[in-house]
């Protein structure tokens, strides 16, 4: 059985099934107790409506903007334990990927990776939601 983190979490990548294929875990338990924070899907859009040009330009934007949220609820990056990311073709792969594992803990969150036909506007190339979860001090 595997142990808890730092954070209290259980990431699950049993030696049964094939290891991830990236950075992400098959799996993450969240004990009983836990703050849940569910977001949104964040594109990669300024304060200002500014939407920077390319995948990882975006996907640098977005986990910024999600660590803005993250702290609204008193949580960080190490608190992530799903990411769904959403990118509008595989020639936006690499990059999605080299931004993201800058921001990816470890051990790194469940994660699933999908490419879709497009999103609102043809400028945004990939969106991004997270799930997280706190232990609160007692």
């Amino acid at each position: 059985m595997p142990t808890p983190d730092a954070n209290n979490f259980v990431r699950h990548t049993p030696s049964t099934i094939r290891a991830p294929f990236a950075n992400y875990s098959h799996a993450v338990e969240v004990p009983q107790g836990a703050r849940l924070l569910v977001c949104s899907g964040q594109l990669g859009v300024t304060l200002e409506d500014d939407i920077p040009e390319g995948a990882q330009a975006q996907t640098d934007l977005i986990f910024e903007n999600i660590i803005e949220i993250l702290k609204s609820a008193d949580m960080d990056l190490q608190d992530i334990v799903r990411i769904n990311a959403y990118v509008s073709g595989r020639e936006h792969l690499p990059g999605y990927m080299k931004a993201r594992d800058k921001y990816v803990s470890t051990p790194p969150p469940a994660s699933t990776l999908m490419i879709v036909s497009g999103f609102a506007s043809e400028k945004f190339v990939v969106e991004i939601e997270v799930l997280a979860a706190k232990i609160d001090a007692a």
